[in-house]
């Protein structure tokens, strides 16, 4: 085994819809990353408690379940948290999340402890911070909700829009944790950023939330004027997580309305392409 893979502990395991759930592991003490980063996760489903009692029960072992399977994973929790938490989709067919799914307490996993991602906040070094717009779909939220249990976020910033697009109110997860965290954080700095949170249902209809896709509603000026803040090319900062589509889509609207790419420290986008 590698010297960067380290055995994690379940230590919780949240379900919030039948293919949503979110679970927290144990931390190595010298893990280290930066918020907006990911991980990657293995698992060895013969290793879990669930197919252990299967085993037990009906004396049938499959030993094609008996190897570690690795997946990237955006880290949810604040860099400064003892645990780690992570938010999945249940993939049906999915190698990784078809297993993962059957988490309960006390479950090992692996940790490989080499963070990856360029979705930091570090990155911007041109406009200077101002106004942060974090636009996620699904468990795309991971990356930011650990941002934004970040002080130095609510430091730097006058204003952040976090828009959160799910297809059912069921599938908007963290919603009460989300209200919380102007309290939770903000309040813990000198002048910290106004929070704008914008809920987005794409097929029910929901009172007090969106109800189109991402591009649309920026190319059309909803969000923006559901913000009261303008997409200016020399104050704002983008950031995508979620599906491809959806970041793709996102990005040609956001280049459309004269924003830019970041690269090099400079511009206004930035994604992340792990999936």
């Amino acid at each position: 085994m590698s010297d960067n893979i380290q055995t994690v502990t379940v230590l919780s395991k949240t379900t919030w819809t039948p293919n949503l759930f979110s679970f927290t592991v144990s931390r190595p003490d010298s893990f280290k990353f930066t918020a907006g980063q990911f991980v990657r996760l293995g698992v060895n489903p013969s290793q879990l408690k669930y197919y252990q009692q299967v085993e037990a029960s009906d004396g049938v072992s499959d030993e094609a379940l008996n190897e570690d399977i690795f997946r990237a994973y955006s880290i949810v929790s604040s860099p400064f948290d003892e645990v780690l938490e992570f938010f999945s989709i249940v993939i049906p067919d999915g190698a990784f999340t078809s297993q993962l799914q059957h988490l309960q307490v006390g479950d090992e996993l692996l940790l490989n402890t080499m963070p990856f991602g360029f979705l930091t906040l570090a990155r911007y070094q041109k406009p200077l911070p101002k106004n942060l717009w974090l636009l996620a779909t699904g468990t795309g939220l991971a990356p930011f909700l650990s941002m934004l249990q970040d002080l130095k976020t609510w430091e730097d910033y006058e204003h952040i829009v976090l828009a959160y697009s799910a297809r059912s109110t069921d599938e908007l997860a963290y919603v009460e944790q989300i209200e919380r965290l102007q309290e939770d954080f903000g309040t813990l700095v000198d002048n910290p950023a106004k929070l704008i949170f914008i809920p987005i249902v794409t097929r029910e209809s929901v009172d007090g939330a969106l109800s189109e896709r991402l591009p649309k509603l920026l190319l059309e000026g909803t969000l923006q004027a559901r913000a009261g803040i303008d997409l200016d090319v020399d104050t704002t900062h983008v950031m995508l997580c979620g599906n491809p589509d959806m970041v793709d889509d996102t990005k040609e609207a956001l280049k459309t309305l004269g924003l830019v790419m970041n690269r090099r420290g400079e511009g206004n986008i930035a994604v992340e392409n792990y999936w």
